[in-house]
């Protein structure tokens, strides 16, 4: 298996020790969900400019009305916490 050192801040260093944190298994799942959020975000991008060059940019109102629909939907979101 190979092998990589890994530096952290102090601060990091001493959450760690005190908790006795799992340091490499922490690490391979952050780099695992970090990852995968990178390819998400391209394939977003990529789905993107194919849907652009398909059927052209969104216009203001487009863009209004898009607006508008997630003010409303995190007004019920956060209402529904409360």
């Amino acid at each position: 298996m190979p092998r990589m050192q890994v530096y952290l801040p102090e601060d990091l260093y001493r959450v760690v020790k005190e908790l006795g944190l799992p340091a490499s298994e922490l690490l391979q799942e952050a780099v695992r969900v970090e990852a995968r959020r990178r390819q998400i975000l391209a394939a977003t991008d990529e789905y993107l400019t194919e849907l652009i060059a398909e059927v052209g940019e969104p216009s203001a109102e487009d863009e209004a009305w898009a607006k508008d629909l997630v003010d409303r939907i995190v007004r019920r979101a956060g209402a529904a916490t409360d």
